[in-house]
């Protein structure tokens, strides 16, 4: 049994309150039987001294008949002794040198009194008791001591405890025995659910449908919503991968084309003129390449939990100063409209600059050839970074959003590779944010918000 097993786990849960209880069961029994084993013998004694009283005095002073000796010991649980004396100290019947009386007992006894003495060498419980009587023509009170050894109460205890704890020993090692058979049984259904879990393949993700006990219908739901995500997870990598291929088939032939053209151009100068086509059409797969790696990049872990914190109006205005130097010539003045204080989210830097470079980027390409200005606006709503990205093109119609924000697809066709606006959303959402598009009279309105740190 392995001790970080659950198996072992619920069994020392159970078993050791009861090991507990029974401890002190023991405890409680070997207390209340040694006090009842002193009440008992004393009682014995008590007993023992009234018979050897009345039998001294009917046989004036006496040793005792067979049968009151006989009966004495046999009440008493062993054997007993006793000394008699008279009142004036005359020794009457019994054994001789009793045990002494401790200091602290009176030599006027009114009552019974027990003590614990030695009677040649050996521990005895003694009682010296006072009776008044008749003896020989002798009245008085008449001084008796009648003891026994310690060990025949020890002997009655032990046994006593003995069968009791054994009792309670057996009970337990039953106790424990039902527990590890009945975790077992608990426990099978988890060992069925193991079963239907390494049936599972990656390709064969079927929920789990068998019944599983009450307490483990919370583990098999979130299983089974884990099996459903990696099954969407696999399908959109799939998905995704096919994309990828049918995209690039188009660049890369045409870069094979543009090669062989440039291989068997008929001059110097066809050659030159085709090599420049060469190379902007690899530039361009290239930049289509960077966009499905960054798409594909997007969709990693929760930012919020691996990222760092970030200043968002300086990441916007370090995104512009990059979309002005790769832009050159055609790019759109642009218009910022910040808070004076940082506001400040968690995420990844790279790829919240590549988001928002993504949307000034779309904002030049669709935005057609009258997109002159793109204002970045930035607010705090609600514990919400919001940024609107809005621009004075031809605008993105209502039909046309869905497309506008699906990989490889476009509003309005034209260049581009269609991930743009994808990219940026896959951003937003691992940054647990949000990406719409806005309503909007005279151009295009993206808003991004993100969750503030």
């Amino acid at each position: 049994m392995k001790l970080n097993s659950l198996r072992a786990r619920l069994i020392l849960i159970i078993l050791t309150p009861l090991l507990v209880i029974a401890l002190v069961a023991a405890a409680w029994q070997f207390r209340n039987t040694t006090q009842r084993a002193a009440n008992i013998f004393d009682r014995g004694l008590l007993s023992a001294a009234l018979a050897i009283s009345r039998d001294v005095a009917v046989s004036d002073g006496d040793a005792l008949s067979p049968g009151t000796r006989a009966l004495v010991n046999d009440t008493s649980g062993g054997e007993l002794f006793y000394h008699v004396y008279a009142p004036d100290g005359v020794f009457v019947t019994g054994y001789s040198t009793p045990p002494i009386l401790p200091p602290e007992a009176s030599e006027t006894l009114t009552e019974p009194f027990f003590y614990d003495g030695r009677y040649q060498g050996e521990d005895v419980r003694v009682l010296r008791f006072q009776d008044v009587t008749v003896v020989s023509g002798i009245a008085g009170v008449f001084n008796i001591t009648v003891w026994q050894s310690a060990q025949v109460r020890s002997y009655f205890v032990r046994d006593v405890l003995s069968r009791s704890f054994g009792v309670i020993a057996l009970l337990v090692l039953c106790v424990a025995v039902v527990v590890w058979f009945g975790v077992g049984l608990g426990l099978r259904p988890l060992v069925d659910l193991e079963s239907a879990i390494a049936k599972r393949t990656p390709t064969e993700l079927e929920p789990i449908q068998r019944p599983v006990p009450v307490e483990a219908q919370g583990l098999v739901r979130t299983l089974n919503s884990l099996l459903d995500r990696i099954s969407r997870r696999i399908s959109s990598k799939d998905e995704f991968i096919s994309n990828a291929a049918h995209q690039l088939r188009n660049p890369v032939a045409g870069v094979l084309a543009l090669a062989e053209a440039v291989q068997n151009a008929p001059n110097p100068d066809a050659a030159q003129e085709r090599s420049a086509e060469l190379v902007q059409a690899a530039r361009e797969a290239s930049a289509l390449t960077n966009k499905l790696l960054s798409f594909e990049r997007a969709s990693g872990t929760d930012m919020r939990q691996s990222g760092e914190p970030l200043d968002l109006s300086a990441l916007i205005q370090q995104v512009g100063a990059t979309y002005i130097t790769a832009a050159g010539d055609g790019a759109a003045r642009l218009v910022y409209d910040l808070p004076n204080d940082p506001v400040v989210v968690r995420g990844e830097a790279v790829m919240l600059h590549e988001a928002i470079l993504n949307l000034l980027t779309n904002a030049t390409t669709h935005g057609g050839p009258d997109v002159t200005t793109i204002t970045l606006s930035l607010r705090t709503i609600d514990g919400m970074a919001v940024l609107n990205v809005i621009d004075d093109g031809v605008g993105i119609p209502a039909d046309k959003r869905l497309a506008a924000i699906s990989r490889f697809a476009q509003a309005g066709g034209g260049a581009g590779s269609g991930l743009g606006l994808p990219i940026a959303l896959r951003v937003a959402e691992n940054h647990g944010g949000r990406l719409r598009i806005l309503d909007h009279n005279g151009g295009a309105a993206i808003q991004v918000a993100l969750p503030l740190s």
